[in-house]
């Protein structure tokens, strides 16, 4: 469901005289926007749902910090960048699960070999955006994933338009490196 600024500022003033159907239709609007961002860098659907909850509760909490001076998804992002960063900042690293491993490997189906390839070569992208900043990885992910402007981008991560396309620049030669890198390597290896 798109909302106009219009909408939004009509919902966001009922959110401050407490109408909980406002915040349930912002809610429904926006929460799988903030979901998919969060999910994407945390790596932790639990964690981003935290996320998402939190979001929306500090809208619920102060709605009239909205001034509408950028799209309300990407103030929202912004709200949710901050929770986001003091989650992973409390969280301890994620180990693969050596029983989810075992029986991916044992199967015997006869797509298992395609299965595991794909699983290498989304392991290989996930491995070369973890090469990258995590300013560089955001930056990525907001522009691709989210189909935010540079300028948006510049609002989230307060820093000039110049500075995200400098990122982006190097954040996809960096990665079209690391893969042609590791092409490289799956080829020598055969």
């Amino acid at each position: 469901m798109e909302l106009s600024n219009d909408e939004i500022f009509i919902l966001l003033a009922q959110v401050r005289a407490g109408d909980e159907g406002a915040m349930r239709t912002l809610y429904q609007a926006f929460s799988r926007k903030v979901y998919a961002f969060a999910l994407n860098r945390m790596r932790d659907p639990q964690q981003a749902e935290e996320v998402v909850v939190d979001t929306m509760y500090e809208v619920w909490r102060h709605p009239d910090r909205f001034r509408g001076a950028s799209r309300f998804s990407t103030w929202l992002i912004g709200i949710a960048r901050h929770k986001m960063l003091s989650a992973l900042r409390g969280r301890d690293p994620q180990h693969e699960d050596v029983d989810e491993m075992g029986e991916t490997l044992a199967s015997e189906d006869p797509g298992a070999f395609e299965l595991l390839a794909e699983r290498q070569r989304r392991e290989g992208v996930q491995h070369c955006m973890g090469k990258l900043s995590d300013e560089h990885r955001e930056c990525l992910h907001l522009v691709f994933y989210e189909g935010m402007s540079v300028g948006e981008v510049a609002s989230v991560q307060g820093c000039p338009e110049n500075t995200v396309k400098t990122r982006l620049f190097y954040a996809r030669q960096k990665i079209r490196n690391c893969l042609r890198l590791l092409l490289e390597k799956e080829g020598e290896e055969r």
